[in-house]
């Protein structure tokens, strides 16, 4: 049952919580000049079985602008007190059922509501009614009818004692919330401090891999953050290295001579480079003065993979400041970045002069080589087309291509460990079978096999099977394991090339008889450079890079290969696996098949009638290499065009003015302007702003193509360039002809 009343301050006598429009909260001046939210009203709780009474009270108290919770039995007063606070109860002592002694009972039994005041409400006075109620804990006692003025004021001042308790508990709340915060600002303002002075370090660790510049770094962050003096100490490969930081106002002169003047400090450094463990001393005697310009040192070793490669001295010298928990780990977490730093630091020393003598080594044997290649490459083609070659000597310029093919390939490979360190290797994808390209292979490495007198067994499916990959790069690897076979076993041994196929992988083994890998070059077989001749003569000694080349390919074609040996003297086996393509039709091509004097002639003929549709053109040749300047002139006039020739950008600018040229082959790395400068020059000074260009390098690269691509050259050859694809590129210049 509930009272109703005319306005929104009385809540139902359910017990269910007021409407937000009940709740209105009251003006609270304090709280808004604080910039808090005000309270909310007060809860003034009547428990009445009348109803009419409580229509009394209500009218009586809502002046007061509170929320006003009629309720008309003692056990709805107590559900409602299990979920809401009351600034004031005023309890009708005669109810039916629970009355309003064992009403207010229950009330103070309860924790939250055992201070909440009790005003009862009678028609009866009696003393002893009075003091049973005063013993319960009633603050007053009120006969009813009540005085409406003696009521309010009563109600009134309990409402207030009520609002000044909930101030001072959430003033109380509110301190509590911020000592904690300033605790955890606190805290966070030094976990900051530190991440930042970590990060600085780790900047300062990672900004360069030279050692004088990180020793200069380190020192420069530690001082005067850590310490007011600091002293980095490295040692590598006998010689010693020092860097030293002191906060301004010390004397850094008097500091670095006390750290190798006394003892103390001398054994301090020795125990942490033999310990590899922090060490500290307190540089202060007995009577307490200083017994050495530092009043506080720490020794910290600079440690990476088991090895010390130096020390961090920190010291403290009269600033008054210590090395507290703090700070001690601190020092320990830079000491232990800056050793790791430091290690990497020299292993990059040790392998930037490797890579630099390997680079040395390969500019110099890839130039050398390239030099004469394209020269003599041009040369044999152009000989063809003349018919120079004595009668049957088809079968020997076949021969003398392959070979030059072959060493073209050699000095690609050379180039080609670069590209493998940095990932940037590419294939030509096409469909290619390789029962032909192991047969080629194995032809090509015959004349080696026979001249060692080894036995070769070949075994070979009948059918095709095709792999997606690229014809040139897999018969490299076929070709450097058989020639590895044939070069690391003993004359008169046997090798046993075969290819299977099983659940849709090809598989091609090259076993031999030859003097087999030792257990502990297993691991590092294909690394680069790695060398499995260990006798003392090194006739078997090789470039290194023929396995490493092999597995990368393999490994770019989705394949693996493994190496299998039973050690020393007991041969080796290779074995390359490759997925096979579900496409069983395979790409011819006309180099693969010269093996014949027919095939042979009837290649010639098919590039003779190629080289014929191609009207002549005025061409300008510019390359600073003579032979190959000269080379490809007489190829170019052999195919019908008129040539000419120039050997830098000066002599082209020259020699384009009086021929006016159609198409120019220019040669990228030109003394003095490079190719592009030349070309830019041609096209504003010479007239040429539609002539077309074709790049001759030595690098073809994606990004070397889309280069010459983006200056505005029409085909981009890297040389040696193959002499029969030249009428082609030729006809691809001026695809309107």
């Amino acid at each position: 049952m509930s009272s109703h009343g005319q306005d929104g301050n009385e809540s139902h006598a359910s017990g269910a919580p007021p409407p937000a429009s009940s709740i209105a909260t009251a003006a609270d001046p304090a709280a808004a000049s604080a910039g808090r939210a005000p309270l909310s009203r007060a809860n003034i709780l009547i428990v009445d079985d009348r109803p009419d009474k409580l229509l009394v009270f209500r009218t009586i108290l809502e002046d007061l602008g509170q929320n006003i919770v009629s309720l008309q039995s003692g056990e709805e007063a107590l559900r409602w007190l299990l979920d809401n606070e009351a600034a004031v109860i005023l309890l009708d002592v005669n109810m039916p059922g629970m009355d309003g002694f064992e009403t207010a009972e229950l009330i103070r039994a309860r924790r939250r509501s055992a201070h909440t005041p009790i005003i009862f409400i009678t028609a009866h006075a009696d003393e002893i009614l009075s003091a049973r109620g005063y013993s319960l804990g009633a603050v007053d006692y009120l006969l009813s009818p009540a005085q409406p003025n003696v009521l309010r004021s009563k109600v009134s001042a309990f409402v207030q004692l009520f609002d000044l308790t909930r101030q001072i508990r959430r003033q109380a709340d509110e301190h509590v919330a911020l000592v904690r915060e300033q605790t955890a600002r606190s805290a966070a303002e030094e976990s900051t401090r530190r991440a930042n002075f970590l990060a600085e370090a780790g900047r300062v660790m990672i900004s360069s891999l030279n050692v004088d510049a990180l020793m200069a770094g380190t020192t420069h962050l530690l001082v005067p953050e850590l310490a007011d003096f600091c002293a980095l100490t490295v040692v590598h490969d006998g010689q010693t290295m020092k860097r030293i930081g002191a906060a301004p106002g010390v004397d850094e002169a008097t500091m670095t001579a006390a750290m190798t003047s006394d003892p103390r400090l001398v054994a301090l450094c020795e125990a942490a480079m033999t310990s590899s463990q922090q060490q500290q001393l307190s540089a202060v005697s007995p009577d307490g003065s200083p017994a050495s310009p530092f009043t506080e040192v720490l020794v910290l070793p600079l440690l990476a993979r088991g090895q010390v490669h130096g020390t961090l001295v920190l010291a403290m010298c009269g600033s008054g400041r210590t090395f507290d928990l703090a700070q001690l780990t601190l020092a320990g977490d830079v000491a232990s970045r800056a050793g790791l730093a430091l290690d990497n630091s020299l292993l990059f020393k040790e392998i930037r002069d490797n890579d630099r003598r390997k680079d040395e080594f390969l500019a110099t044997l890839s130039h050398e080589l390239r030099n004469p290649l394209a020269p003599m490459r041009t040369a044999i083609h152009a000989m063809h087309l003349a018919g120079g070659w004595p009668q049957g000597g088809d079968k020997l310029r076949a021969m003398l291509e392959r070979q030059l093919d072959h060493l073209t390939r050699l000095v690609d490979d050379l180039l080609d460990v670069s590209r493998i360190t940095r990932g940037t290797i590419q294939l030509r994808h096409e469909r290619v079978d390789l029962v032909h390209k192991v047969t080629y292979a194995v032809d090509n490495c015959r004349q080696q096999i026979d001249n060692a007198g080894h036995t070769l067994s070949l075994s070979l499916p009948r059918d095709p099977v095709i792999v997606d990959g690229d014809r040139v790069r897999l018969q490299q690897i076929f070709e450097n394991l058989i020639i590895n076979a044939c070069r690391y076993t003993e004359p008169g041994g046997s090798i046993d090339v075969r290819l299977t196929v099983d659940d849709g992988r090809a598989r091609v083994s090259i076993r031999d008889t030859g003097v087999g890998i030792a257990p502990e070059m297993m691991p590092r077989i294909f690394d680069m450079f790695a060398q499995a001749d260990v006798s003392s003569d090194r006739t078997r000694h090789g470039l290194g890079i023929g396995l490493a080349l092999v597995r990368n390919l393999v490994q770019l074609h989705g394949g693996s290969v493994d190496a299998r040996s039973d050690g020393l003297g007991h041969g080796s086996e290779f074995t390359i696996t490759l997925p096979v393509s579900m496409d069983t039709r395979a790409t011819v091509h006309a180099a693969d098949t010269e093996s014949t004097d027919a095939v042979n002639k009837a290649g010639a003929a098919d590039d003779r009638e190629t080289e014929s549709r191609n009207e002549p053109l005025r061409i300008l040749v510019v390359d600073d290499n003579t032979d190959a300047a000269e080379s490809m002139s007489m190829l170019l006039g052999l195919l019908g065009h008129e040539v000419q020739i120039a050997h830098d950008g000066a002599g082209a600018l020259l020699m384009a003015g009086t021929l006016a040229p159609q198409l120019v082959f220019l040669d990228i790395g030109l003394p003095g302007m490079d190719g592009y400068q030349v070309a830019q020059a041609l096209r504003e000074q010479a007239g040429l702003a539609d002539g077309k260009f074709i790049a001759l390098s030595g690098y073809g690269t994606e990004s070397d193509k889309r280069r010459s691509r983006d200056a505005g050259f029409v085909g981009h050859l890297v040389k040696p360039l193959n002499p029969r694809e030249l009428p082609g590129i030729i006809a691809s210049a001026f695809p309107s002809r």
